[in-house]
């Protein structure tokens, strides 16, 4: 008979992976569908937002310290960071760049900090929501750039943002005349062909901009995962390799972090400085 105070089986090794692969939804049910823009995955939404409120609260912080003097580490970090990011948005955009640079360091600064989240602990903040909730089968993941409704989400912006500039440099006759007749010819009997090629072009950047940084954040936590499950052998070796093992691919990730915000902000000025050019 039970008794109520049986002891819960541990999970195997692919019930632990799945079940940190599963988001918490606004219905409290399992999410069954890979995209949806319907804001289901509450937790995706949460560390969006507290990493974008992070990065501007640690911007705004540098921003009142600023000295003209020798710089501190983070004011240093964040100079080099302004200036990187300054320095590209003139190469690739022939234009006005008074809101475009700001985007892109927006853009950079919140891909990392979303990124970074992937350097917590596996089981931490999970641990901590199941306390809290009193549920240990609660479902918690981190890294909103490891959703692909995060990452697709902020791609549909990137791809607004090249229809703004489209339509503002070009018009909104030229830019109608410019799917039509490029890159085949302003020629009738080719408009058909230019269109769907242009509708294709835009699909794909935006598309293959979001999937990028998904496949690499989704790979990168998988594998903290599969490092994470060496130290549930319960052996010493286990233990060692996970923190051996986990210390060399914390090191390398976090070149992939910073690869991964500098390609998505890259990216996104390369599209946006393609909108200020015509065929």
């Amino acid at each position: 008979m039970a008794t109520g105070h049986e002891a819960v089986a541990a999970p195997s090794a692919s019930e632990y992976i799945v079940h940190h692969l599963t988001h918490l939804t606004s219905s409290g049910h399992k999410q069954e569908k890979i995209i949806d823009f319907s804001l289901a995955n509450v937790d995706t939404l949460i560390f969006s937002l507290a990493m974008g409120l992070a990065a501007i609260l640690i911007m705004a912080i540098v921003a009142r310290k600023v000295t003209s003097g020798v710089p501190g580490r983070l004011q240093a970090a964040i100079e080099f960071v302004v200036e990187m990011v300054e320095s590209q948005s003139k190469a690739i955009v022939h234009g006005d760049r008074s809101f475009i640079a700001p985007l892109a360091l927006t853009v950079f600064m919140w891909v990392f900090f979303m990124n970074a989240m992937d350097m917590l602990p596996v089981d931490g903040l999970p641990l901590i929501w199941q306390t809290i909730s009193g549920d240990h089968h609660a479902y918690l993941r981190v890294v909103p750039t490891a959703d692909l409704n995060g990452t697709l989400g902020m791609a549909m912006g990137v791809l607004l943002l090249m229809f703004w500039y489209n339509i503002k440099i070009k018009g909104i006759g030229g830019f109608v005349h410019e799917l039509f007749a490029a890159p085949f010819g302003d020629k009738i009997f080719l408009y058909p062909f230019n269109l769907l090629l242009n509708i294709i072009e835009f699909a794909a950047k935006s598309i293959s901009l979001g999937m990028r940084l998904f496949g690499n954040m989704y790979a990168g936590e998988l594998i903290f995962m599969l490092i994470a499950l060496l130290g549930a052998t319960a052996t010493w070796w286990g233990l060692g390799l996970q923190v051996a093992v986990g210390a060399i691919w914390a090191i390398f990730h976090i070149l992939i972090i910073t690869l991964q915000a500098f390609i998505f902000m890259m990216l996104t000025l390369v599209y946006i400085g393609q909108a200020h050019e015509g065929h």
